[in-house]
């Protein structure tokens, strides 16, 4: 027996936890591979699956099969051979546009296609990389991930705060928990939005059918509560360029709330926004519109504004950046077309 229980203590230290979730005290009964797929970024059913045939998904410390029923107060772990990212995490000199730097804090101007964390097969070249060769001793967040606050998306460009110390980490992070920070968004978008500003409402959540994308909620039934506040800032014919205002900080906000509205962002391939939406399909239109998708391969989204309380000082402080130059000569190009069109 003894030496059965030493193999079987040697197995389990060889495993590593990749994600722990409890389960909240109102959950109604749901297969463990469906709450999973709810709560993990970017994970297919088929992985899910695949880790509960492979004995990798415990409820209370016991290994379960995927059809099981997740009930409230359950402990659901994810465990594996290999270490989590964190474990792996490489210091790369990668270089950091940062806008602004103290002993508390820096704000940085993330280039579109640059992740932010590592995970999900983005291992290396991402910012938190970079973040790590630069700095030492970031104190981690809530998951582990040093210094961030929060991220956009892989293919979002724009402005992040990155906390040096655990009293920013810790004053910060209430800020946007609170939503007491502020961040404007400047984005491109098809069709002509009809009113000159408004708000979008809806709980966000994961799509029930393409795992991939996020969807809205209207009746609230799954899903977070998410708000966007938009303003239109220029009319340029098929699509319209706006400002978008976060009250929340969900996964895709803007690209789903938008989209939600029936003005998805241009180039948002996730999204369907890489068709052509509005328009004609004269084939000089469609020569247009493909060379501005040349110019712009990402959806035309640009964190410009960040504002926040500083963590020591207690002064409010903003931080906007220019547009990039893929989103300005696109910008240029619609205005181009919408003059034509006038003429």
């Amino acid at each position: 027996m003894k030496d059965n229980d030493s193999a079987l203590e040697g197995q389990e230290q060889e495993l590593f936890e990749h994600y722990r979730f409890v389960a909240d005290k109102g959950q109604n009964p749901l297969r463990v591979d469906k709450y999973l797929m709810n709560l993990i970024e970017n994970v297919t059913r088929n992985k899910v699956q695949n880790a509960a045939k492979s004995g990798n998904i415990y409820v209370n410390d016991v290994p379960v099969k995927q059809n099981y029923k997740v009930k409230g107060g359950d402990v659901v772990k994810v465990l594996f051979e290999h270490p989590p990212y964190e474990f792996l995490l490489v210091a790369e000199d990668i270089p950091i546009d940062i806008v602004y730097e103290d002993d508390e804090l820096l704000v940085v101007n993330k280039p579109a296609g640059m992740v932010v964390h590592p995970g999900h097969g983005n291992y290396s070249g991402t910012l938190i990389n970079a973040l790590t060769f630069h700095f030492e001793n970031l104190p981690k967040n809530s998951n582990d991930r040093p210094g961030l606050i929060h991220r956009i998306d892989k293919d979002t460009s724009g402005l992040l705060v990155v906390a040096k110390t655990e009293h920013a980490m810790t004053h910060l992070a209430k800020q946007f928990f609170d939503k007491t920070s502020s961040r404007e968004y400047i984005a491109l978008v098809w069709g002509n939005i009809e009113e000159e500003e408004g708000t979008v409402e809806g709980h966000i959540g994961r799509h029930p059918k393409n795992r991939m994308q996020n969807t809205v909620y209207e009746d609230g039934s799954q899903g977070k509560p998410a708000v966007t506040h938009f303003k239109v800032l220029e009319r340029l014919g098929y699509v319209t360029l706006v400002s978008c205002k976060l009250e929340t900080g969900r996964t895709h906000q803007i690209r789903v709330h938008m989209k939600h509205i029936g003005h998805t962002l241009f180039n948002d391939e996730r999204y369907g926004g890489e068709k052509i939406l509005k328009g004609t399909t004269f084939t000089k239109y469609k020569q247009f519109v493909d060379n501005c998708f040349k110019i712009l391969p990402r959806q035309a989204l640009h964190a410009k504004t960040l504002g926040f309380e500083h963590p020591t000082t207690g002064k409010w402080i903003e931080f906007n950046t220019d547009l990039p130059e893929d989103m300005q000569e696109c910008i240029e190009k619609w205005r181009g077309y919408a003059k034509h069109m006038e003429d």
